[in-house]
């Protein structure tokens, strides 16, 4: 259900580096190429100020852990999934000094996660850059029972946390970092299509 004219519906640009005191990138899947861009035109010094914390595969099924290696930031993680990067990206803001500067690449359900982390860590939106590449796949928030479905494909979607049929929309909450889903059959119970995968 893209409808267009949404106003919260993400619009993403191209990473550009920001004058920061540190630079946190969190990427995953073909996230590293937009990284790799993001290095190619940073100016000098900016690499001595990065760390970058990056999810092999996902659905290109290509691991460019070692073009980002090979970048030469201050510090590069390869991590086993988004949640352990997430959880290396909210200890990096625990002690990181004002000015810094957040970048997410990949999959909109890792930037959904990434935005949400760091502004619950007290960065503004503005220290906050996202471009997304590679899968459509979202994250979605149940209206009903707030729980969060990750990896979200198919049109309609059950959620994990109460059973329901939900309609994924296109309005996305910054705060949760999540696409809002509601029943699609509240009106008509019983009445729920034939799943189709949407977000590949």
């Amino acid at each position: 259900m893209v409808v267009a004219g949404i106003k919260s519906r993400p619009v993403y640009a191209p990473l550009t580096a920001r004058p920061g005191l540190l630079h946190l990138i969190v990427a995953n899947d073909e996230g590293a190429l937009a990284a790799v861009d993001l290095a190619a035109a940073a100016p000098d010094g900016f690499l001595a100020r990065t760390r970058i914390i990056y999810v092999p595969g996902g659905s290109a099924g290509a691991d460019h852990g070692a073009r980002l290696a090979a970048l030469g930031a201050a510090a590069f993680s390869d991590v086993a999934s988004d949640s352990v990067a997430i959880a290396a990206l909210r200890d990096a803001l625990a002690g990181a000094p004002m000015g810094t500067q957040v970048y997410a690449a990949g999959t909109e359900n890792l930037i959904g996660q990434v935005v949400e982390t760091a502004l619950a860590a007290g960065l503004e939106l503005g220290a906050i850059g996202a471009e997304h590449r590679g899968s459509l796949e979202r994250r979605v928030q149940c209206v009903h029972c707030k729980a969060i479905t990750e990896h979200v494909r198919t049109q309609p979607v059950t959620c994990i946390g109460c059973g329901r049929a939900l309609l994924v929309r296109d309005h996305f909450s910054r705060r949760i970092g999540a696409f809002q889903g509601v029943s699609i059959d509240a009106e008509e119970p019983g009445t729920v299509p034939p799943s189709r995968e949407l977000f590949a």
